[in-house]
C-alpha cells in the first residue's frame, strides 16, 4: 500500500481540494461517532444550515471548500458543548480534525522530501501550489524571503479564522493550526537538509503565521 495517499511525490503536485475536504469530513464524523454516535446527525444537518448562512463569504473555489471545512468545527462546536463544556470540547474537535489524516499527511510528506533531488526545492513547490490552488484569494501571504535558500511566507489574513471569527468561535482557529503538525513533524532537518519554523500563528494571538523554510547552513 502506498504511503503518499496524496501523490505529494509525484514533482507536479496540485492540491484536490474538492477530495482532500471530502477525506477531511468523513474522518471529523467518523472520530466524532465514537463518542458521540447520537450528536452526529444534528452536526451535519447543522453543518448545512451554516454552509447556507456563510456562502456570501465564498471568494473563489479554494473558499467555498474551506468554508465547508471550518463550518463543520462550529457546527460540532455548538452541539458538544453543553455537554462537554469549553476546554473539553476543543480537544474533542482538535483530536477529531487532527488524528484520523495525520498518519498518512506524515508518510505522504515524508515520502515526497525522501525521494526528491532537493527536498528543499519539493517543499517549496508544494507550498506555493497550496497557496494557489487550497487557499486561494481568502488568503493574504507576504514573501520575505523567496530564493535558493530561503522561502519565507507570512499569512497577513487567514481565511479559517475569519470564518470561524463571523460565527463567534475565533477560539477554534487553533484546530487548525495544529493539522500542520502532520506534516511539519515529517521534516527531519538532518535528513533533508532544511529546517521549517512557526513561532505562532494568527490563531495563537500573532499578527502573522510565519511559515519559514530554510536551507541548512552547510
Amino acid at each position: 500500500m502506498s504511503t503518499d495517499q496524496f501523490g505529494l511525490s509525484g514533482g507536479d503536485y496540485v492540491p484536490d481540494p474538492d477530495g482532500d475536504t471530502a477525506l477531511l469530513l468523513d474522518g471529523f464524523y467518523d472520530h466524532l461517532a465514537r463518542e458521540h454516535s447520537d450528536l452526529v446527525a444534528a452536526m451535519r444537518a447543522r453543518h448545512e444550515e451554516l454552509e447556507a448562512a456563510n456562502r456570501h463569504l465564498i471568494v473563489d473555489e479554494p473558499a467555498r471548500h474551506n468554508l465547508r471545512m471550518t463550518l463543520a468545527l462550529v457546527a460540532a462546536y455548538e452541539l458538544l458543548l453543553p455537554r462537554l463544556g469549553r476546554p473539553a470540547t476543543i480537544d474533542a474537535l482538535r483530536a477529531a480534525f487532527v488524528e484520523p489524516l495525520g498518519e498518512a499527511t506524515r508518510q505522504g510528506t515524508l515520502a515526497m522530501l525522501d525521494t526528491a533531488p532537493d527536498p528543499f526545492l519539493a517543499m517549496v513547490a508544494v507550498s506555493k501550489s497550496r497557496e494557489e490552488h487550497a487557499f486561494g484569494k481568502g488568503f493574504v501571504f507576504d514573501r520575505p524571503a523567496d530564493d535558493d535558500r530561503r522561502y519565507h511566507v507570512d499569512v497577513r489574513r487567514c481565511f479559517y479564522h475569519d470564518v470561524l471569527a463571523a460565527n463567534g468561535a475565533p477560539e477554534l482557529t487553533p484546530v487548525m493550526c495544529a493539522f500542520d503538525a502532520n506534516w511539519i513533524e515529517a521534516i527531519e532537518p538532518d535528513r533533508h537538509g532544511f529546517a521549517f519554523e512557526r513561532r505562532t500563528t494568527i490563531g495563537l494571538g500573532g499578527s502573522h503565521c510565519p511559515f519559514h523554510f530554510t536551507r541548512n547552513q552547510d
